[in-house]
């Protein structure tokens, strides 16, 4: 059985990576002041951020499901089965899409896999590399779609933002809330558990924030990952958006942290999630790997 694998670049995956692991990426589109770009084709993560310092509008689209059928289309010439692994139905209606055309299409019936088992970013990037891994073995789509689902709720993200500022232009925070933490100098600290980007804890310090993300990992390894964790089954990896130099020194404390645990990425995030964080964020991260 030979399976394909396709997946966004909210996972993190460059179009140059992708071509190294033997995959194929879909570009997400990013609307900036009514202007579309396509991440990783035509938008740099740099020329994002410096688009970002005056840009009044800023968001993302959904991939076109039409070019990811004709990506199917054609690697369904060579191989038997496609998994597709978008960015969680939590946070974008691209994976609900996407099913539902595999659906509608009796040339994808039983061929693609839609994978929406809730990942993003460095999370998803796991996924991915788990899928690539099973395809590597000779498993089928449907395998790994029902590995990937059975697992999908067995990872965590904890992300500390800079600022409010694009929290409140997104709307995810009220005028009077984003100003009270803003004179507070509030870095708050929020959690993707598959779904909605909720929030965490409010710390108003950069060494306060990592070491409530390090110990909310440590719950996690403690609590309900404790016998995966100490099986060897789980991994953790940094992001960061434009903030490379305080990634790499969370990345040796997490490290430090968690010694039996495997590190897997120093990864910016997709543009996907920065555009509602803005520049200068943290995140750990926690995943299960095949």
């Amino acid at each position: 059985m030979r399976t394909a694998v396709v997946t966004d670049s909210n996972s993190g995956i460059t179009q140059s990576e992708a071509k190294e692991l033997g995959i194929h990426v879909i570009p997400t589109p990013v609307l900036i002041d009514g202007e579309q770009f396509y991440e990783d084709i035509n938008l740099t993560q740099d020329q994002f951020y410096e688009k970002l310092k005056t840009a009044q509008s800023v968001s993302t689209s959904q991939p076109n499901t039409l070019d990811a059928a004709d990506v199917w289309r054609e690697l369904l010439k060579d191989y038997d089965q496609v998994v597709h692994i978008p960015i969680s139905s939590g946070l974008s209606e691209s994976c609900h899409t996407m099913t539902q055309f595999v659906e509608s299409e009796a040339e994808f019936n039983g061929k693609v896999f839609v994978v929406d088992n809730q990942r993003i970013s460095i999370t998803q990037r796991q996924s991915v590399y788990d899928a690539i891994k099973m395809a590597k073995e000779g498993k089928s789509g449907e395998e790994i779609h029902k590995w990937l689902m059975d697992t999908k709720m067995l990872s965590s993200i904890y992300i500390m933002v800079d600022t409010l500022k694009y929290l409140k232009k997104g709307g995810r925070l009220t005028p009077a809330v984003a100003a009270i933490g803003t004179l507070l100098k509030i870095k708050p600290v929020l959690q993707i558990q598959g779904f909605k980007l909720d929030q965490y804890a409010k710390p108003r310090k950069l060494a306060d924030a990592k070491s409530i993300m390090t110990n909310a990992i440590r719950k996690d390894f403690d609590t309900r990952f404790k016998e995966l964790y100490e099986s060897g089954k789980m991994t953790v990896a940094i992001a960061h958006t434009a903030n490379i130099g305080e990634a790499e020194i969370f990345a040796a404390e997490i490290k430090a942290a968690f010694p039996k645990c495997e590190f897997t990425f120093i990864d910016p995030l997709s543009l996907s999630v920065s555009c509602h964080i803005g520049p200068g964020a943290l995140a750990v991260a926690c995943a299960i790997k095949y």
